[in-house]
């Protein structure tokens, strides 16, 4: 890597945590990974939890590999996660209790429960964001329906980003772009809802006023400096959930126009696809189509829907190896690419494949059902579910444009998914948009450039993004065959109604 500042992102997934190392250069930003370390649920009694101090150890890692192979060079630190998840403390800054899982059960029916304390339509005026059992709100609610004295003992509320930027710099903060999917946030005024905590009996003192992302919390502590010879650095916050920081990363031209003529898709095992626009869109429409609208950097709004992604076509490839079929991706992409097209059609987001005992055999069965053409072999089912995503990122730009009243000229693909050629194609050719695929890393790349405009090093975001666009990553994908995915698109509305 060049002679520049070296400025470290602590990336973490799901499955997977990685420290990686960004420079800014003259006409891009460099980025190499420095460590990679696993990462999941632990079921623990009947609760189903995240190891925190074990994921602080394994930072703790790569941090200390970081400071051998970069020293002096390093000049700033900043973390970025999933959202919705969080830590409380108490008034010493001790844990209380675990860090729940969101897919811990405790949280089942508890949408029902929050409304009978304030209506489903306040709660949307109020934050703007998607209804999801998962959402931070709904954890707190089962906490206290469950008589959990945490809530009481508890001090401070920190997620799980401002968890690992309080253990580098002993600095407590809530950090905006995170804070935004916690269904407690009023993504109109910036700040907690007050309406909702009192509603939901959660104690309002425990939150802070969110900060932005590029603020410096401060420098590393001692111990943090001691354990991995660090000397000194910067904790600057990046925009901390992970999808706000890929959304800077998208080389676009633009930043949060008024009347967008790009979406985004920010692909991986979900698939969040969506706008970044100026202000929240609360109205009758987004609520009714379940959108949610995020906190993004510079005060912009990330005006999205989930979408499952590449789960169902990964667990496919789980189940085929359980089974002695070890499928590397590519292998499984081309022998996908080859099968005969536009047979089969599954809506991702059903039901039966949200976690299935064995994904290829629920796909046959809804086909079955359906009156579909049964997939036999591994290649039918995998083309199936990546035409079936391709099909509903189609329903989501209907959706989007009707929103947003503009149409769509183009959509950027961002994240791992931009590496399944297969799939960016189908997207092309269903939605009939250009595609315009890259960065493979762009939530690292946002995470490093965020803190490199707190540092001053880089003016702003457009500046972010004309280095970006200057990647030999990026691949530009133009739609083909207009007349067969319109008819197949024609058969997936007819199926997901009608279903």
């Amino acid at each position: 890597m060049s002679s520049s500042p070296i400025r470290l992102a602590v990336d973490f997934g799901a499955s997977g945590g990685r420290v990686l190392a960004g420079r800014i250069l003259s006409n891009s930003i460099e980025l190499e990974e420095v460590y990679r370390f696993s990462n999941g649920g632990i079921s623990a009694g009947k609760r189903l939890l995240w190891n925190v101090l074990g994921l602080w150890q394994e930072t703790m890692k790569g941090l200390s590999l970081a400071a051998k192979k970069y020293g002096d060079s390093i000049q700033s630190i900043g973390v970025d996660t999933w959202g919705v998840d969080y830590v409380l403390l108490d008034s010493l800054q001790d844990f209380v209790g675990p860090c729940y899982h969101y897919r811990d059960q405790r949280t089942t029916g508890m949408l029902e429960r929050a409304f009978e304390y304030i209506p489903r339509k306040d709660i949307f005026a109020e934050t703007g964001i998607q209804f999801m059992e998962i959402n931070t709100a709904y954890q707190l609610l089962a906490m206290r329906l469950e008589n959990s004295v945490q809530l009481d003992i508890a001090d401070r509320f920190l997620m799980m980003p401002d968890v690992f930027h309080w253990l580098l710099s002993g600095e407590l903060s809530n950090e905006r772009t995170n804070a935004s999917t916690t269904q407690l946030f009023n993504t109109t005024t910036g700040d907690w809802s007050k309406k909702i905590l009192e509603s939901l009996i959660i104690p309002p003192p425990l939150f802070a006023k969110p900060s932005d992302p590029g603020t410096r919390l401060g420098t590393i502590q001692k111990s943090v400096r001691e354990l991995t010879g660090i000397r000194a650095a910067d904790v600057i916050l990046p925009p901390t959930h992970d999808t706000a920081a890929a959304v800077l990363a998208i080389p676009a031209d633009q930043f949060a126009p008024e009347k967008p003529e790009w979406c985004y898709i920010s692909s991986g095992t979900w698939s969040l696809m969506g706008v970044e626009v100026p202000r929240p869109y609360i109205n009758d429409v987004c609520m009714n189509l379940n959108f949610t609208n995020e906190a993004g950097v510079g005060g912009s709004t990330r005006l999205l829907k989930n979408i499952a992604g590449l789960w169902v076509f990964q667990q496919c490839r789980e189940q085929w190896v359980r089974e002695g079929r070890t499928y590397d991706w590519d292998h499984l992409v081309d022998i996908a690419g080859k099968s005969a097209p536009l047979r089969s059609l599954i809506d991702p987001d059903h039901k039966d494949f949200v976690a299935p005992a064995n994904m290829p055999e629920a796909i046959r069965s809804y086909c079955k059902r359906t009156g579909q053409q049964v997939p036999e072999t591994d290649a039918a089912v995998a083309r199936c579910t990546l035409e079936s995503l391709a099909m509903r990122y189609r329903l989501c730009l209907g959706w989007l444009e009707q929103l947003t009243g503009c149409t769509k000229k183009m959509i950027h693909i961002v994240g791992g998914g931009t590496q399944n050629k297969l799939l960016c194609q189908m997207t092309a050719d269903v939605c009939q948009r250009t595609v315009i695929a890259g960065p493979v890393e762009a939530t690292a790349l946002g995470n490093i450039a965020m803190q490199a405009i707190g540092a001053g090093e880089l003016a702003d975001f457009t500046a972010v993004r004309a280095k970006i666009r200057q990647s030999d990553e990026i691949a530009v994908y133009e739609p083909k065959n207009a007349a067969a995915w319109e008819e197949a698109y024609q058969r997936f509305l007819k199926l997901i109604n009608n279903d």
